[in-house]
């Protein structure tokens, strides 16, 4: 038995929405599981940075497959697997979700779907540890996600069709766990505020398509002010956005990704305005306009 299966990446946070809200984007991994009768593990690799994923079972679509049938109670069956990587890795561009989501998928499918969507749903939360890059990698859309385990509200959030996510990747990473390390513990009723009331609008901003609510919607004060300054040329390529027609420039996740909003009559000056930008400064960028994906995790045999 075979199933092939495409995941796109996600952008998580877009500024105010922090570990709660998050977009499926147009670029993907494509995953392949053949069932064997052999008797270990095979994963195959191609793409960017294929040298760098593991080939045994510490790969984390590997754990995912098998987390899945040890959740059954079932034996993990031999598989062969063959990886082609659409999404750069360590980017804050949810290449661990497409990873989780493809496990957890492949895995129901191969074994006669016995899990609803929403158990996988739950299984891949529970793996990630929060529902922002995996919920909308497994459905799709943009994704408001609000609960805890065993009790999640998923709310899909109108995009305005005309409204463009760009995203600008650097050549360099930045890892969640050190993303993580700068934030503080504890903040001001103030900056709580602050974030309720930017995400209230920010939600109707991208219904709308209103540029000038964007504007001040996309700011925030529980994530963006504490990881900016890991990121070398943040402030230069979010003047360069800004000043070509940009509503606004956000982290994407824990980036080092940068992801700004558009109108499509701006989105190519944008998206030049940053590359360049970031090339200033001496950092090397993919820039591309993308478009929202709205049907998630996706069997393609």
């Amino acid at each position: 038995m075979t199933v092939t299966l495409t995941v796109p990446a996600t952008t998580a946070n877009l500024g105010p929405g922090f570990d709660c809200l998050g977009a499926a984007l147009t670029l993907y991994n494509q995953f392949k599981f053949t069932l064997t009768s052999e008797t270990e593990e095979k994963i195959l690799v191609s793409g960017a940075e294929a040298e760098r994923v593991s080939r045994d079972k510490t790969n984390l679509l590997y754990q995912s497959f098998a987390l899945f049938y040890q959740h059954l109670n079932q034996p993990v069956p031999a598989v062969e697997i063959e990886i082609k990587l659409g999404v750069p890795l360590a980017r804050g561009l949810g290449s661990s979700a497409t990873a989780i989501v493809g496990g957890l998928v492949g895995a129901n499918y191969l074994a006669g779907n016995p899990l609803t969507q929403s158990e996988v749903m739950e299984l891949a939360i529970s793996l990630e540890g929060h529902p922002d890059n995996v919920v909308p990698a497994l459905l799709g859309s943009s994704r408001l996600c609000v609960g805890e385990m065993g009790n999640w509200q998923i709310c899909e959030i109108p995009w305005y069709d005309k409204l463009i996510p760009i995203v600008a990747i650097p050549d360099f990473e930045l890892s969640t766990q050190e993303a993580r390390g700068v934030l503080p513990t504890q903040y001001s009723r103030a900056d709580a505020i602050f974030n309720i009331a930017r995400l209230g609008l920010l939600l109707q901003g991208l219904e709308q398509g209103r540029g000038d609510w964007l504007a001040m919607a996309m700011e925030d004060k529980l994530h963006q002010p504490y990881r900016q300054g890991l990121i070398k040329g943040y402030e230069a390529v979010k003047r360069a956005a800004i000043a070509a027609g940009a509503y606004g420039m956000v982290i994407s996740g824990a980036g080092p990704t940068l992801l700004a909003l558009s109108s499509q009559g701006e989105a190519d000056r944008v998206t030049e305005a940053m590359r360049v930008a970031w090339e200033n400064e001496g950092v090397a960028a993919q820039v591309q306009a993308l478009s929202l994906d709205m049907e998630g995790a996706k069997i393609v045999n």
